[in-house]
């Protein structure tokens, strides 16, 4: 199928989406950094060139249609192929066609992402010779899905939302069509935008929910509380192992780290209605205590675990409410990353000096052999020093390192701060007198 085909307004059944697909760039709604007159894609496309490229967006902002215009203005054959559905074997049906044509064909590769390595590298020749020209659409982030092989080959373009007034426009689009198609068809203002704004930057989503409204009353002039009625609501976008997962629990543990709650409370919210499992966000909360609140306040990890607790005796939804109270209390606790910074610290030295030998005073001699080498001679134990405080070696020879841990003044650290200057005043002491 090429191009003109896919353009062909007469296909008869075809979804409104497809029927009213932009056919030029100046059509195209959102995205001005491409469809701006000085842009490089105008350019790209005014000088009829086609150009590998990677789409990477949430769905409904045009990927598909900035493929179709490239190849429309480049007279290039269009092939579209999905990588859930498609492999190996269908891509080189796309080569051999080209090359029996003798001309370059622009495969257009939808959910490109699904592909594996070796998927991936079976495009890398044909691109390379020119027999295809790859424009592959995506939901996640291509750094992580797509291999650099194939990168360093196609531009890699971030496509955003659409707004909720360039939705307004296609939904004007749209009925004006539908209009003309049903008599008496039409929505009032209030359902425009309302409608626009609950789906949520999806112009294809917002172009289904009005042909369903043409199903259920194709002569009617909907009002916004029948278009709420009949509103089948978008679904989150959410996918427990993509990029919107990790930028929701990304959200939620910087704004527990800010201590903002009522922001950490929302985006907990955001996160369980889109259905993500409760286990997994308590197992993050446990993380945020010890990273982000710490020693500043010690009760935040008995209470991220009893949240946690709670989840697994009580389950959904009475169960979840821990997981507010816990990121709540985590919020507004006062913040120290001190313990982390220590942990990350003593892991570099531990593999600075991985051999460093235990001083001799400080092994273990639980045999008389062990005693006879010397093991534990000259250790000086605490519980014998009226203050519970002795001067000795506890690093390895040559590692001597202080300050791996440097509490803050807040909350409980600010005490630990000032046990660790009483200690060392202490210890200070004994060593001179021992001297």
């Amino acid at each position: 199928m090429n191009v003109r085909e896919l353009f062909d307004d007469a296909l008869t059944g075809a979804p409104l989406a497809h029927r009213l697909r932009p056919r030029r760039l100046d059509e195209v709604v959102g995205q001005p950094e491409l469809t701006g007159e000085d842009s490089w894609f105008a350019a790209l496309v005014r000088e009829g060139r086609a150009a590998s490229c990677i789409f990477w967006g949430p769905p409904g902002v045009g990927k598909t249609t900035l493929a179709n215009i490239m190849a429309a203005a480049a007279d290039m054959p269009f092939a579209h192929l999905s990588a859930v559905s498609a492999g190996k074997a269908e891509v080189q049906d796309v080569v051999k066609k080209a090359r029996a044509e003798g001309r370059s064909y622009l495969l257009f590769l939808d959910e490109i992402h699904r592909f594996n390595k070796a998927q991936q590298d079976v495009l890398l020749p044909y691109i390379e010779e020119g027999t295809l020209v790859l424009v592959g659409a995506t939901t996640e982030n291509p750094s992580f899905s797509l291999n650099n092989a194939l990168l360093s080959r196609c531009r890699v373009i971030v496509l955003g939302a659409i707004d909720a007034d360039g939705l307004k426009r296609i939904v004007g689009r749209a009925l004006e069509t539908l209009g003309a198609e049903n008599s008496g068809f039409g929505l009032s203002d209030e359902a425009v935008g309302w409608l626009a704004q609950a789906a949520c930057g999806d112009a294809r989503y917002v172009l289904n929910s009005l042909e369903a409204l043409i199903d259920a009353g194709s002569s009617r002039h909907w009002t916004l509380a029948e278009v709420q009625a009949h509103w089948s609501r978008k679904s989150a976008q959410y996918d427990r192992d993509g990029d919107f997962h990790y930028d929701l629990i990304s959200a939620l543990h910087k704004c527990v780290r800010d201590s903002d709650a009522d922001a950490a409370v929302y985006w907990l919210a955001r996160m369980l209605t889109a259905g993500e499992e409760p286990l997994y966000i308590a197992r993050r909360l446990i993380r945020m205590a010890t990273e982000d609140v710490g020693l500043a306040d010690p009760h935040a990890l008995s209470i991220t675990l009893e949240a946690r607790r709670m989840y697994e005796v009580l389950g959904s939804p009475e169960g979840e409410q821990g997981l507010f109270a816990a990121v709540i209390y985590l919020a507004l606790a006062p913040k120290s990353n001190a313990a982390y910074v220590a942990e990350k610290a003593a892991r570099g030295l531990a593999k600075a000096y991985p051999d460093a030998p235990v001083p001799i005073h400080l092994r273990n001699a639980p045999t008389g052999l062990m005693k006879e080498l010397g093991h534990g001679e000259g250790y000086q134990y605490a519980h014998d020093a009226a203050d519970g405080v002795v001067a000795q070696q506890h690093f390895p020879e040559g590692v001597a390192c202080k300050g791996l841990y440097s509490p803050t003044e807040r909350g409980f650290e600010k005490k630990l701060g000032e046990r660790i200057r009483w200690l060392e005043e202490r210890r200070g002491m004994k060593g001179r007198n021992n001297k």
